[in-house]
């Protein structure tokens, strides 16, 4: 990919750092896909959740855990003491990542110019001089045990590097108000969607694992993680009023032991497991209504869904349980919204209503129109803003690829 030609003269030894609540090559989330757009504008640095390292994969000929992904994009994969996220440990964890960081960007012969810690690790003062930004995708005290770490520890790690950033950047409005209480003020950028990802969905190839008769009937369904953050009385509720339910995504091991298995052995309901990323127009493709059945939680209120504009972008109906940041999102009849205290009989006929509406050329078409407006493009360029990233080097590069 010719990049480098594009980039603004004096630009190519710098180095921007970003280290993501989760791994490079997981699920494709805000972390990855931001990373991704940053990419095309400087070189960066991708910095992945400690590993333990009785862990640790010997033989890498980058040295420990450093990796190139492609042109101008490097993935570090620091190494962390046994016990290393423990109270107390998580400090000397965070100072080994620091540590790496400079040891990489040395390797790499890059300058580093940007920080950016998105997850739990506070590489902030990694290099001194670096513009820094704290950029919260969640409510990491609430969500303390979806992530398996106590959460006073994570309250004392988020104000730290509250107090500690540069500029402070946030998801969702209800994360703007927590940034307040904090003695911060913070910029609102929302998760976004890849709107032109989902284009060709209506033509993508018919997915492998599901039956070909779902072709005839209205289908709901979730596309995302299985987990705590799901109410599952919501897929029960339109499992019982006999809408065929199609669930993609990994299932947390501990999640509903009972319930869960029981409702994906009903004939109408087809779970097919985690899938990568470029599958799913495939299965946008079968499914006529997106749900987001979020539970009414403070992590869940806190957080900005991507699924909701992934299913707009494919031009899907969308059905979500009532969250601060699809109010924010002001989509008017494109998202029918059901409160938590309207209960799952109220959501199951939300989604009936939805499977009933005509999926017409103009519905479709703002649906996709109200996507484009958050596309991803256009959170990265806020992010480039807070960091003093000179978006004319983007325009550079694509003059000079025509």
């Amino acid at each position: 990919m010719a990049r480098r030609e594009g980039r603004r003269e004096g630009s190519v030894n710098g180095l921007l750092v970003y280290a993501g609540g989760t791994a490079y090559d997981g699920v494709r989330g805000t972390d990855q896909q931001v990373t991704d757009r940053l990419s095309e504008l400087t070189d960066v640095l991708y910095v992945d959740p400690p590993r333990s390292m009785l862990r640790r994969a010997p033989g890498d000929r980058w040295g420990a855990g450093l990796t190139p992904v492609r042109d101008g994009l490097w993935r570090l994969t620091p190494v962390a003491p046994p016990g290393g996220y423990r109270p107390g440990a998580d400090r000397v964890t965070a100072a080994l990542a620091r540590r790496a960081v400079r040891r990489a960007a040395r390797r790499l012969g890059r300058q580093v110019t940007s920080v950016i810690a998105s997850g739990s690790l506070d590489v902030l003062g990694a290099v001194p001089g670096a513009r820094t930004l704290r950029y919260v995708t969640d409510d990491l005290t609430a969500g303390a045990s979806l992530i398996g770490m106590a959460p006073g520890q994570l309250a004392r790690t988020e104000s730290r590097m509250v107090r500690r950033a540069d500029r402070l950047a946030v998801v969702s409005p209800d994360l703007v108000e927590r940034a307040r209480s904090m003695g911060r003020e913070a910029t609102l950028v929302p998760n976004g969607c890849d709107s032109g990802a989902y284009l060709g969905v209506d033509t993508a190839p018919w997915p492998e694992d599901l039956p070909a008769e779902l072709a005839d009937a209205p289908v709901a369904g979730f596309v995302g993680h299985i987990n705590g953050r799901i109410d599952i009385a919501l897929l029960e509720a339109v499992a019982d009023a006999g809408h065929p339910l199609v669930l993609v995504g990994p299932r947390a091991p501990r999640y509903e032991p009972e319930r869960f298995p029981a409702l994906v052995s009903r004939p109408g309901v087809h779970w097919v497991g985690a899938k990568p990323y470029d599958a799913l127009p495939s299965y946008l493709r079968v499914i006529d209504t997106g749900l987001t059945p979020y539970t009414d939680s403070a992590f869940n209120r806190a957080s900005f869904p991507l699924k909701t504009l992934e299913y707009l972008a494919a031009g899907r109906g969308v059905v979500s349980t009532d969250l601060p940041a699809t109010r924010w999102l002001d989509a008017g009849d494109l998202v029918r919204t059901v409160a938590a205290g309207e209960g799952p009989r109220a959501f199951a006929e939300a989604v009936r209503t939805e499977l009933a509406t005509a999926r017409t050329t103009t519905l479709v078409g703002r649906r996709r129109a109200l996507a484009t407006l958050h596309d991803w493009s256009e959170r990265v360029r806020m992010i480039a803003d807070l960091l003093d990233i000179d978006m004319a080097s983007q325009t550079s590069k694509e003059v000079a690829g025509r």
